[in-house]
């Protein structure tokens, strides 16, 4: 266990400098540009599930033009809400879940997000990856948010051996300090969307290679 927990220490202190001018997962570009307003990045995080940050990021920003609040979003037009998040696929759906979340949050919660994991978990369209991402950006909460990146790549260094985001959270539980684990998953994003790619990851350019046994890999630039 201590030997994954060396190596743990040892990508981290690389990624923290090899990310550096790398675009922020879109959680961190809502926080600088509207602050750490839990409902904000609630519904980001909903609006990316499925979706490139590319694609979500933009739609977030035209949403918060119209709507900032539960109130103000349940107060759309649905025709209106699902036009504005068409671009991030499955519009219809996830205008249904953005209006349904809104009214538990409201109705259940006087409007605003809560901080425990059971209450928010309570919500249906809560998943745990909104969930742990919300605990953990909005308010500080140590919490492991599981996204494909981070399933991937821990699975790839082999500091996990997981089929599921479930697991993977469970198992780096165990190796990961919980200093780490809100960070953990900004450095993978950033480390996943740019060099560690899902079907032909950038080994030959990767500066944490040596650390990696390519677990699952069968192609690589």
């Amino acid at each position: 266990m201590q030997k994954k927990e060396e190596k743990v220490n040892s990508i981290i202190m690389k990624l923290r400098k090899l990310t550096i001018g790398m675009t922020e997962p879109a959680g961190l570009t809502i926080i600088q540009e509207y602050g750490k307003d839990s409902f904000l990045i609630l519904i980001a995080c909903l609006l990316s599930l499925r979706t490139k940050d590319t694609i979500s990021l933009p739609v977030s920003r035209q949403l918060f033009k119209y709507a900032q609040t539960p109130q103000q979003l349940i107060a759309l037009p649905i025709d209106l809400l699902e036009q504005i998040v068409y671009k991030t696929g499955f519009y219809r759906q996830k205008a249904k879940t953005l209006r349904f979340v809104s009214q538990e949050l409201i109705t259940r919660f006087g409007g605003i997000v809560p901080k425990s994991e059971d209450q928010l978990l309570s919500i249906k369209g809560i998943g745990r990856k909104t969930a742990n991402l919300v605990r953990g950006e909005a308010f500080g909460i140590p919490s492991i948010c599981v996204d494909i990146h981070v399933h991937r790549i821990s699975n790839r260094l082999g500091l996990v051996k997981s089929l599921t985001p479930e697991k993977t959270e469970q198992q780096l539980k165990n190796i990961l300090p919980r200093k780490y684990w809100i960070e953990w998953n900004r450095l993978l994003v950033m480390w996943g969307q740019n060099i560690c790619k899902p079907l032909s990851p950038f080994c030959s350019q990767c500066s944490i290679a040596d650390q990696c046994p390519k677990i699952g890999v069968k192609k690589s630039r």
